[in-house]
């Protein structure tokens, strides 16, 4: 029975939800509206849940709301109520609830330490902030200590103890000398993440008296220090010395050499333990160990991987840092520490829980009384948080009742609400490693319409262009609007205009007749009003001579023009580019109205020019390509590069300047035009040569700029028109001194790589650059408009910082700051970045597909507000697939198209549509990370079309006056066939068509015949099918009825006679003949002699006899050319009654009738040549018949 409710409820969520996402309004972000509306309070700005505070500075607790009317502030502390009318220490910022507690007028911050909690309240609801707990940060004095000093052997461990007095927060630890110089440290020597220091074994040179320890407590900017400790270490040798000097010579002494050890751990002890940590944090793990030779640390992870790209190992790899873990992370690590004589380990057992983070936190709800919504609060960890809801700062349990609201769980479910239902409802998740608050409103509200967009305002687009039209509005219930076009227009509707959820007019192609006054009507049940505005449409701007493509000599003048047409009230710019970046600032180069002359050209204006015009309201641009050929040799001087300058001389040495003179070299009959000198850093990066400055070609001296901490030396090389002299020998060397950094890290940017985390990155400054030794980067940021504190950090030798824990895509301000020994560079810009992003919250709502034809359609849907975006807004993907065809119910593989579009668009075309078929899409919003949730699936169907062809047309069973036609239906019916339509015609002997005939079929026919046509008649047919929309494309086909039976007769005979016996007899005797002739022939030919026949066949040919074809060896047949007229293209002939053209061109039925020809007594025919046979076409005259043998013969005599 309880499964049976807990189903039942998730369903109503749901549905409530749906209502929710269905009916909830959006406020504009309007200043002046929301100035206007009623609005329950919001938290803006609050203190840190963990407020340690200066104890020597006044103590500020931050809390800001925001609301209609403006909300009033109260605070708890430790849980009741504080009234600070009653502490004269204690006052509130004026129209604020921020607390100003007077310390440094008499109070003492200790007196204030508690837990705070802040109450903003109006009439619609009051809104808390979190438990700001506050304490003052403490630097105690280190406790005075008698430290003895550490008489060590060689070879020995040991272990320096620091300590630290206990402070909030804990202080940071590092070892100095009394010289405060940092002590080295190595895989020998290290500091622990507790603050000792540790000797793997102690070498001689470790010997001193100034090991200081010291503690810097960050938030009162003091440093506490330990009292030096003393180390000595005794080496084998020198103890052996003293021994012998106090020893006779018959005594035998001598301490034991430095022994090899095997590895063991100074820390952690035992062969194992355990750590918890929370997510998000970073994961430390340490292993320091004794031995000689010194041992090395190895790290591994005992059945999985060391995370990759979130492992760092730090202090000579004894540390393992692991940073942003989760509870993948859990699990045993072990360190192994080694060296050649053996090795050691420890298994550390780490095991991640969480504090509650959120999944989904509720979100404000503006409601029109009556409708539905859902306020949903959802968070994870480890252990599972457990949820709690407050209403107006008060348990819901124990708060007023409303009977529009309904508490299932983490949801709670509001039905027909009314104004009195608005409230701030607070949602608590929590477990014990922390909790989260999160306050969220529910504002009902009644108001009449409002337009937002001011009135009588201008818009203007270029012809043939979208033109889109505002009306921003607001009301509660949501307004209806509409538009009118003229001061007395009737309402606009139809396909040319496309009308959208936020009011605005979408025109998709703006004409002429465009331009006028558009007004927009809002209304509801409680008011209406309207607003006008104006469209102007423009001519778009045209370049009518392009600039064209030139070759021009060196030293010779180049013109490209750019004449452009624009509308007369927009003013135009022309810009002028090369290689797609501004001109060379060069006299040279003379722009004029409607062209670019460039004078005395040289190869470096060798490249693409291009002319871009740009009006308020469109842009275009033509390019054209310039290539410099050299001009025509002159047989003159001989001109080549200048020798090298010499004798470099270095005077006037100072610590930022010096003086550099030179001998110039050889012109070679080229004036030197400029000196480049270079400079090597022999400091940093010996061997390489640096850019320094360029000096005109008559100067032989240059004051040089200088950096501190560089060893410099300097070269010269000359420059004239040819080119480029080899350089001049380097000059002496000039070391600077050094000096604080003069510049910070530049291209500084953040940008985080996970949701929770803040990379920031810089490009580190060169050697040359750092103006001393130790170059650090102070590394600071704070998150942007909450007014916390700048946090720092100080990193070497690295350009990257990882900033783990933040919220999901908020702006951070950024600095970096470089410093060396000698102190810091001046103070860096900021720069704004922002942390990572997360997948996309919500699904684009309010999906609308508008169809505008049979392929076509549009889809529009409202944008997904920024704040659920969490990231870089890149666009929209439309998923759309075909689900089945509306005229086939047979469902095919479904293949999903997806059409991108760019930035905060709220509507696309969907080409490519198949007409008459039924389609699903949905709509995600796409940020830097990927795609959020996609939008309810949107069904939608296209309009009928017009039909393919159909599959085939196939003419079977010719008779003298009727042919049957069969017909498959087409590939593509495109929608409903309602019949097909058959045309056709005969063709007459001169190929000239007959009268056209029409019939209409029903579409549920296949075949037909057609009756009543005449015998031995070719025709032509023309047949497509028929829907709703139109008629598809045709196919054609070509056949001919058969011969009449007179005809027919007479080609029996003819087959008759040609089989007889004596006429095959006859045939056999010729072919013989014809055979002996051919051997006589080639045997005269192989003696030499000349055939009689042959002569006689050479000086009396034939005509009309064609000779043997040289290619294939076969006998040509006669021929006539209106006997080989091809038939017309795509006609086809039935290949059970008809005989092509080429197979038979001879046979006894063109003989027939009327031709001038009969048979001699034998059965040959004669006359075959001498009458003149009537030209008849060949499509109308093919014979049914088979080839006649006669025929065959033909071609033999």
């Amino acid at each position: 029975m309880m499964k049976k409710k807990s189903i039942s409820a998730s369903k109503a969520s749901l549905v409530f939800f749906l209502c929710q996402m269905i009916s909830a309004l959006d406020v504009p972000l309007d200043s002046k509206l929301l100035e206007e509306l009623s609005q329950p309070p919001t938290i803006t700005q609050q203190s840190p849940k963990d407020y340690i505070v200066d104890p020597r500075e006044n103590i500020v607790i931050q809390c800001e709301a925001k609301g209609k009317p403006p909300p009033s502030f109260s605070w708890t502390r430790n849980g009741t109520h504080f009234d600070i009318d009653k502490d004269e220490q204690v006052t509130m910022k004026p129209n604020s609830g921020t607390l100003v507690i007077n310390i440094m007028n008499g109070g003492k911050a200790e007196a204030y330490e508690g837990v705070y909690q802040c109450t903003a309240r109006n009439e619609r609801g009051a809104a808390i902030s979190n438990n700001i707990v506050i304490r003052p940060s403490r630097s105690p004095l280190w406790t005075k200590e008698k430290l003895e000093p550490n008489q060590v052997r060689e070879g020995d461990s040991l272990v320096l103890h620091c300590r630290p007095p206990v402070g909030l927060p804990p202080p940071i630890i590092f070892w100095m000398d009394n010289a405060f110089q940092r002590l080295p440290q190595s895989e020998r020597v290290s500091q622990g993440l507790n603050g000792d220091l540790y000797f793997s074994n102690v070498q001689p040179e470790d010997t001193r008296e100034d090991y200081i320890c010291y503690a810097r407590f960050n938030h009162t900017q003091t440093i506490q220090q330990k009292q030096p400790i003393s180390v000595k270490v005794f080496s084998m040798d020198s103890l052996n010395d003293t021994i012998a000097a106090n020893l006779s010579d018959t005594d035998i002494y001598g301490a034991k050499p430095v022994t090899e050890r095997p590895p063991i751990l100074l820390t952690p002890t035992g062969t194992t333990s355990n750590k918890v940590e929370l997510r998000g944090n970073v994961l430390l793990l340490e292993c320091i160990a004794a031995g000689l030779p010194t041992p090395v640390i190895r790290w591994i992870k005992e059945g999985g991987e060391l995370p990759a790209n979130r492992t760092f190992f730090e202090n000579f790899k004894k540390t393992l840092k692991i940073i942003d873990v989760s509870e993948a992370d859990s699990g045993n690590y072990k360190c192994i520490a080694r060296n050649i004589l053996g090795s050691t380990h420890h298994v550390i057992s780490v095991t991640v829980k969480a504090a509650p983070y959120w999944i989904t936190a509720p979100r404000n709800l503006v409601l029109s009384p009556g409708e539905d919504g859902t306020l949903i609060c959802r968070a994870n960890g480890n252990p599972k948080p457990s949820i709690s809801w407050l209403a107006n700062g008060v348990p819901i349990a124990i708060a007023p009742e409303d009977p529009s609201r309904k508490v299932d769980g983490d949801t709670i479910i509001f039905s027909a609400v009314q104004e009195r239902s608005s409230a701030v409802y607070q949602c608590n998740a929590s477990n014990e490693y922390g909790y989260l608050l999160a306050n969220a409103f529910v504002n009902v509200l009644a108001e009449p319409p409002r337009i937002l967009t001011p009135a009588n305002k201008l818009y203007q687009v270029i012809l043939d262009s979208p033109a889109l039209i505002d009306c921003a509005y607001f009301g509660s219930p949501k307004p209806e609007i509409e538009w009118f076009k003229g001061v007395k227009g009737s309402i606009l509707r139809g396909n040319e205009y496309v009308f959208h959820d936020n009011g605005t007019l979408e025109i998709p192609v703006a004409q002429k007749d465009s331009t006028g006054t558009y007004t927009c009507v809002a209304r509801n049940e409680l008011g209406k009003i309207q607003n006008e505005v104006q469209l102007e449409v423009k001519d778009p701007t045209m370049i009518i001579k392009q600039p064209e493509y030139k070759v021009i000599q060196r030293y010779g003048h180049v013109s490209f023009e750019c004449i452009i047409k624009h509308d007369s009230t927009l003013i135009p710019t022309v810009i002028w580019l090369k290689d797609n970046d501004e001109l060379p600032d060069d006299e040279r180069f003379l722009v004029g109205k409607d062209n670019l002359t460039i004078m005395n050209v040289t190869d470096k204006d060798d490249g693409t020019y291009t002319c871009i015009v740009n009006t308020t309201l469109d842009s275009v641009s033509a390019s054209a390509v310039l290539t410099v050929v050299a001009a025509p040799p002159t047989p003159a001087i001989i001109y080549a590069r200048p020798n090298p300058p010499f004798d470099l001389e270095l005077t006037g040495q100072l610590e930022r300047s010096i003086e550099l003179s030179w001998i110039p070299g050889d012109e070679n009959n080229s004036p030197i035009t400029s000196f480049v000198i270079e400079y090597e850093d022999g400091l940093h990066e010996p061997g390489v040569w640096h850019y320094q400055t360029e000096v005109p070609g008559s100067q032989t001296t240059v004051q040089l700029k200088l950096s501190p901490y560089v060893n410099y030396s300097f070269r010269v090389i000359a420059v004239n028109e040819i080119g480029r002299s080899q350089p001049s020998e380097p000059s002496e060397q000039y070391l600077t001194k050094s000096a604080n950094p003069d510049e910070n890290p530049s291209n500084v940017q953040g940008i985080g790589s996970e949701p929770d985390n803040l990379v920031i990155t810089w490009e580190s400054l060169k050697g040359f650059q750092s103006n001393g030794p130790g170059l650090q980067y102070k590394v600071s940021w704070r998150q942007k408009d909450v007014d916390d504190e700048w946090t720092s950090v100080v990193v070497a030798n690295v350009s990257k910082y990882i900033v783990s824990g933040t919220p999901t895509f908020v702006p951070y301000e950024i600095k970096v700051q470089a410093l060396n020994d000698l102190g810091y560079a001046p103070e860096p810009s900021e720069v704004i970045g922002h942390s990572g992003e997360d997948l996309p919250m919500v699904a684009p709502g309010n999906v609308q597909v508008h169809v505008i034809n049979s392929t076509l359609a549009k889809v529009h849907w409202d944008p997904v507000p920024l704040k659920s975006v969490r990231g870089h807004l890149q666009g929209y993907k439309v998923y759309y697939w075909k689900v089945q065809s509306l005229s086939r119910r047979s469902k095919r593989h479904i293949e999903k198209k997806i059409l991108t579009f760019r930035g905060n668009k709220t509507f696309g075309m969907l080409p490519g549509l198949e007409p008459y078929s039924s389609y699903k899409l949905n709509v995600r919003v796409v940020n830097g990370k990927g795609e959020g949730p996609a939008s309810p699936d949107k069904v939608f169907k296209t309009p009928e079309g017009v039909p393919s062809s159909p599959s085939f047309l196939k003419i079977t069973n010719p008779t003298l006056d009727s042919l049957t036609l069969e017909w498959g239906s087409p590939t593509h019916p495109n929608g409903v066939l309602i019949s097909y339509i058959l045309k056709f015609q005969p063709i007459n002997n001169t190929h000239e068509l007959g009268p056209l005939v029409e019939i209409r079929i029903p579409a549920n026919e296949s075949s037909l015949i057609l009756k009543n046509l005449n015998y031995s008649t070719r025709y032509k047919f023309y047949f497509n099918a028929q829907t709703s929309v139109g008629s598809g494309s045709q196919i054609t086909e070509e056949a001919v009825t058969i011969m009449d039976e007179g005809k027919m007769a007479m080609a029996s005979r003819q087959v008759d006679i040609a089989t007889q016996g004596w006429f095959i007899g006859l045939m056999c005797a010729v072919a013989l003949l014809i055979l002996i002739l051919l051997i006589v022939c080639f045997i005269r030919r192989n003696k030499g002699g000349k055939y009689p026949v042959k002569e006689k066949e050479d000086a009396h040919a034939d005509p009309e006899i064609q000779p043997m074809k040289e290619d294939d060896g076969t006998f040509g047949e006669y021929s006539d050319a209106e006997d080989h007229k091809p038939l017309k293209k795509g006609s086809r002939t039935p290949s059970d009654r008809t005989v092509k053209k080429e197979d038979s061109d001879d046979s006894l039925v063109d003989y027939g009738e009327g031709v001038n020809g009969q048979f001699n007594e034998d059965g040959s025919f004669i006359g075959q040549y001498s009458g003149k046979k009537e030209k008849e076409p060949a499509e109308g005259n093919e014979s049914s018949e088979a080839p006649s043998p006669v025929n065959a013969m033909n071609s033999f005599v």
